[in-house]
């Protein structure tokens, strides 16, 4: 049975193919289908932006699809980027240059105010036009440069105090367990695994 991913994130698919591999499912990317639209994230919040691409990839291909909206809420900067992350430097996406913007509108917060977390909205799909949602965060600390050079978008600068590490810092496996992604992911599989004995029988 597939799972459609619609995202054309390719770090976003590598993590989810990665916390989905026990399951029975094919999992697959919306870029795998070709005319496959952009879906335009146009909702205020991330709710609003997984329902819609999931949604529209689930129409498209007609098969189960999961889509995830996430983004960093950094406290000083009320809530910013929230759900502009991918774009907060405008267009197009840049995660260097979105780290520069994020680094410079930090640069006189002090420790104790440089709190923040990853916040997940997971949706996933039927073809008959049903939806389930699920969520996730992480707590950490936004650094004052960058460290690591894994993961992907603000990794680097967000820190985690439990394990003294940037997400970038830590390997996949560590960071999906702890991860808003993850996190979130958790709760989606209980929803899959529960719609995927139910369409077996």
């Amino acid at each position: 049975m597939k799972l459609v991913l619609a995202t054309s994130n390719q770090g976003k698919v590598k993590e989810l193919a990665a916390m989905l591999k026990d399951m029975d499912f094919e999992v697959v990317s919306a870029r795998d289908y070709p005319g496959f639209p952009e879906v335009e994230e146009d909702g205020d919040t991330f709710k609003a932006n997984a329902i819609k691409k999931a949604r529209a990839a689930a129409q498209f291909t007609g098969e189960l699809s999961l889509a995830d909206d996430s983004g960093l809420e950094v406290d000083a900067l009320n809530g910013a980027p929230g759900v502009y992350s991918a774009r907060f430097a405008g267009e197009p996406k840049d995660d260097a240059a979105n780290n520069r913007k994020l680094l410079k509108l930090m640069e006189n917060v002090p420790p104790a105010r440089r709190t923040g977390r990853f916040r997940c909205v997971i949706a996933i799909a039927r073809p008959d036009g049903e939806i389930y949602t699920v969520d996730g965060t992480c707590e950490g600390i936004i650094l004052e440069e960058l460290k690591g050079d894994g993961g992907f978008g603000y990794d680097p600068l967000f820190y985690v105090p439990a394990y003294q590490k940037t997400f970038a810092e830590l390997d996949l496996a560590e960071k999906n367990t702890i991860s808003h992604r993850g996190k979130a992911l958790e709760k989606a599989v209980a929803i899959l695994k529960r719609l995927y004995v139910g369409q077996e029988g």
